[in-house]
């Protein structure tokens, strides 16, 4: 793969020909509780994630109050919820985020959020943030995404929902005020996300179309989709986590459990370490192989003058004899001196060779 522009969080380097950066997302799987919302982070950091990512509004700064039909929740997951009360529920105190981003720093974990409007991206810049996550339904907010980008910070950028043209746009809008860097994730806007839904071949178009180090922000039900993302160059993967989905709360039933994060690290990071590069000489791991192929042995006695045909020399294994494309010249010559059956095969063996 040829290396795109990358982008930079907390020090972590995010490009094509780098190692998958993993983002764990908080979401509202906090419950409501502060402790619940440190134990998520430790446990991620635990984990081995790079990243673990809030969300940052109110119910009123991304809705507003209202019972009309619009403004209630007629399929999936959230059926029949009005998006204010879920809103929320599932938003996280702007109060906690000060202590959550000291703790990633303690952890070694970036912390950082996606803001659903101005007076977010404010609050976060003060924080310190050290990147923006631009979620798939503000795709379409320019002026937000403009506000975010001109803050010089990293910008990753979800995609599910946004058509070509719209994500262009957003690119667009990115680029024109900041130069942090960018990436774009690949995500499917359903929850969970069917298998078949999921189109990962789009994640490497996403990179060849817009020049960015592209990934997926992954709504399905097991670490498979993320693996074979970053089989087709993701190099960033974003996965919603809980402590148990037994637990509740209005993204817990499509959140991985920590044994599952955990797995989801380790082999995505196998994923990309197994991609290496073009290469076809001998591995270091195959030299102890090597000796198992195939080669000329002597497989009958031969008395010397004796004529070598089929039936004492073979190509069979180990390896330590004559490569088995010699076998047409060696048939028809005549034993140098007395051969043993389990001899490897050389020319000096052979009269005129």
């Amino acid at each position: 793969m040829s290396e795109l522009p990358s982008l930079t969080i907390a020090g972590r380097r995010i490009g094509s020909i780098d190692p998958p950066y993993i983002i764990a997302e908080l979401s509202g799987n906090h419950n409501g509780d502060l402790n619940r919302a440190m134990r998520l982070l430790e446990v991620a950091a635990d984990c081995g994630v790079d990243a673990v990512k809030l969300q940052t509004y109110t119910a009123d700064t991304i809705t507003i109050d209202h019972g009309g039909p619009e403004f209630v929740i007629n399929n999936g997951l959230w059926r029949g919820r009005q998006l204010y009360d879920l809103y929320q529920e599932a938003s996280t105190p702007w109060e906690w985020h000060e202590a959550l981003f000291a703790r990633g720093r303690e952890l070694g974990v970036a912390v950082f959020s996606s803001p659903f409007d101005p007076s977010a991206v404010i609050f976060l810049e003060r924080l310190g943030t050290p990147a923006f996550k631009i979620a798939s339904f503000e795709i379409v907010d320019l002026p937000l995404i403009r506000l975010a980008a001109a803050t010089g910070k990293p910008i990753i950028m979800s995609t599910g929902i946004a058509n070509l043209s719209e994500i262009d746009e957003a690119v667009g809008a990115a680029r024109a005020v900041g130069d942090g860097g960018l990436a774009l994730l690949h995500c499917v806007s359903a929850y969970p996300t069917p298998f078949e839904d999921s189109n990962l071949r789009t994640i490497p178009h996403l990179s060849e179309a817009f020049g960015v180090t592209a990934g997926l922000s992954d709504h399905t039900m097991s670490t498979a989709a993320a693996v074979a993302a970053v089989a087709l160059g993701a190099r960033v993967i974003e996965k919603h986590f809980t402590l148990a989905r037994a637990d509740g709360g209005p993204d817990s039933s499509f959140s991985l459990e920590p044994n599952e994060l955990k797995r989801l690290v380790e082999d995505c990071r196998d994923a990309w370490s197994a991609l290496g590069r073009v290469h076809y000489d001998l591995k270091g791991s195959e030299q102890q192989s090597r000796v198992f192929r195939r080669s000329l042995y002597v497989v009958a006695d031969v008395a010397a003058g004796e004529e070598m045909t089929r039936h004492n020399v073979r190509s069979i294994r180990p390896g330590f004899g004559l490569a088995p494309k010699y076998l047409p010249d060696v048939v028809g010559r005549r034993a140098a001196r007395g051969l043993r059956r389990g001899e490897p095969l050389a020319w000096d063996m052979l009269a005129n060779a």
